[in-house]
């Protein structure tokens, strides 16, 4: 999926304030490299594709809030909290069963890091950082598809540990270009289908995830309190375990399994440092 004129529009509309706004709010220029402390809100617009391989998919675009506290001290240690909350209407697609449009999608997460800059040179800063992190995703697909399938509610909880580093390098008088790449160990994951929903005598499906991995990078321009850039984050999860869900309207016994599964989502982000 492609972001829409409008939100090019609003992203360049942004971009212009920032520019004119900078040099007024500016740090003094020998903190420039160094991970700055406070509060920071802002917004994310985002294309998102979750497939599972050979069955479903779901894409659109979604809109999320934004927000972090940065502490840091004497010895260029910090740690950081960040906050994330996401919502899209997505397009729902599989194999056999059909579409259904305009699906609720809601992703929550919320993560911790702590790390430290490291001056390499006049002009360059390295951080590298490591946490702990909590992703909850809600997706409702109750209602029938186009070919008169029963939906049903999905919950998502993954937890992981991100490890990353920051490189910080100044670009300008009062700029720093700061890229970001990051590995997601992923510890483990719940996924709870609720087929009670589908009807059958069905009990819902409870399944544990345990393999898979994560990434993250983004291309972040800082300047004064501003920062914005593009970014995308990707994971792929593999087969979860199988667990008994009851006996479908022939008696016959059934058995549910999370299929391997990946997502991908990218986007344009904006920060206020207060």
């Amino acid at each position: 999926m492609r972001i829409t004129h409008s939100w090019m529009l609003v992203v360049a509309v942004l971009l212009a304030a920032v520019a004119g706004a900078a040099p007024a709010q500016a740090p003094p220029r020998r903190d420039l490299l160094l991970t700055q402390p406070g509060w920071e809100i802002g917004g994310q617009i985002s294309s998102y594709h979750y497939e599972e391989s050979n069955f479903m998919q779901l894409e659109g675009e979604r809109t999320s809030f934004v927000g972090a506290y940065t502490h840091t001290n004497p010895s260029r240690v910090y740690w950081r909290f960040d906050l994330r909350l996401s919502y899209g209407l997505l397009e729902y697609e599989s194999v056999g069963t059909g579409t259904i449009a305009d699906v609720p999608d809601w992703i929550s997460e919320v993560r911790a890091v702590i790390g430290r800059d490291y001056l390499v040179s006049e002009g360059v800063a390295l951080s590298p950082y490591i946490g702990f992190g909590y992703r909850y995703l809600y997706n409702d697909l109750t209602g029938y598809s186009t070919t008169g399938a029963v939906g049903y509610e999905r919950y998502s909880h993954y937890f992981y540990v991100p490890i990353g580093v920051t490189l910080r390098f100044r670009a300008a008088e009062r700029w720093v270009v700061a890229p970001t790449v990051e590995y997601d160990w992923f510890l483990t994951g719940r996924q709870v289908s609720k087929l009670s929903d589908v009807g059958c005598g069905y009990s819902d499906a409870n399944n544990k995830q345990s393999d898979g991995r994560g990434y993250r990078a983004n291309l972040m321009f800082e300047t004064g309190r501003w920062t914005f850039g593009p970014w995308l984050h990707y994971w792929k999860i593999r087969e979860s375990d199988t667990v008994f869900v009851g006996f479908d309207c022939f008696g016959r016994a059934t058995l549910a399994t999370e299929p391997e599964n990946w997502t991908r989502e990218y986007g344009f982000e904006l920060r206020y440092r207060f």
